[in-house]
This record gives structure tokens, sequence and C-alpha cells, in this order.
């Protein structure tokens, strides 16, 4: 898989958690205050290290199939 390849799929992700946080508004609680922001928060940062994993895994594929054709 080429490096276009993988950022057109990482963009494809972030295309769709654009729209996940879109889909869910924030709720407030009764202070006023984000009632969601530290489960947004933990969903935020799961995602990010996911999409790291990805592009890690993406970029090591990438790599043994060239090695294969060379």
């Amino acid at each position: 898989m080429s490096a276009a390849r993988i950022e057109e799929a990482m963009a494809r992700i972030n295309t769709a958690m654009a729209r996940i946080d879109a889909a869910h508004p924030e709720q407030t609680d009764d202070k006023g205050e984000n009632a969601g922001s530290s489960r947004v928060m933990a969903l935020v940062n799961a995602h990010e290290k996911l999409r790291e994993e990805v592009a890690d895994t993406l970029g090591e594929l990438d790599t043994l199939i060239e090695e294969l054709e060379g």
C-alpha cells in the first residue's frame, strides 16, 4: 500500500469521525457544564491511538509488499 493510499484511508477515517461528532451534539448538565466532555476526550484519545496504530501497520504492510516485489 502506497503512502498516498494510506493518506486517503486516514482522510476517510477522519471524515467519518467528523460526521460522528456532528451527529452527537454535546450535552450539558444542570450547571451548564459539558456532561460528556470526559467521555468525548476518552474517545478522541482512543481514536488517535488507533489511528496511529493503523498508520504504523499500513506502513509495515507497505514495506513488506515492497520487499516481496523487489
